[in-house]
């Protein structure tokens, strides 16, 4: 490496970032565990609309060696989380009590991050909001203790 001419002045960064608004309002918080509850209510209720409301187009679903059978990822799309809510598996796994927890852990501009507890399943989520309204764009997830191939 050729030794700094000490004449040259100092680099200077190609952008600069802007203070970001982090602050989490309480209207955001409500209509993202809309989003979410619209999400797990409809997969254990068998009630496609509400998923495929809740759920962007580019989902990208991901599960990491949650299945007995299988130690990779399992990738889910949207159109097979409506399809898979429309033939009711999601009613196979519902248990009386969903001890649905939401968390909601960040909000910037368009994009948010929430974690969730359920009975059957933890779930962190990444949603944006489009056209108004907010939509879970990925989600990694795994069982609940006790609950999924595993258990």
């Amino acid at each position: 490496m050729p030794p700094r001419n000490v004449d040259m002045p100092p680099a200077t960064l190609a952008w600069v970032a802007e203070p970001l608004d982090e602050t989490i309002r309480p209207e955001d918080v409500a209509a993202i565990e809309a989003c979410i509850r619209d999400y797990f209510d409809g997969w254990f209720d068998g009630e496609a609309d509400r998923m495929d409301r809740a759920l962007h187009p580019a989902l990208a679903k991901l599960a990491f060696g949650q299945d007995r059978e299988r130690s990779g990822v399992d990738r889910t799309t949207k159109t097979e989380m409506v399809a898979l809510t429309r033939q009711g598996l999601g009613r196979a796994r519902a248990v009386a009590d969903r001890a649905l927890r939401v968390d909601v852990t960040g909000v910037s501009g368009a994009i948010a991050s929430a974690t969730v507890h359920s009975a059957v399943y933890m779930e962190y989520l990444l949603l944006t909001r489009a056209s108004g309204r907010w939509q879970i764009a990925a989600s990694v997830w795994q069982w609940a203790p006790g609950h999924g191939p595993r258990a």
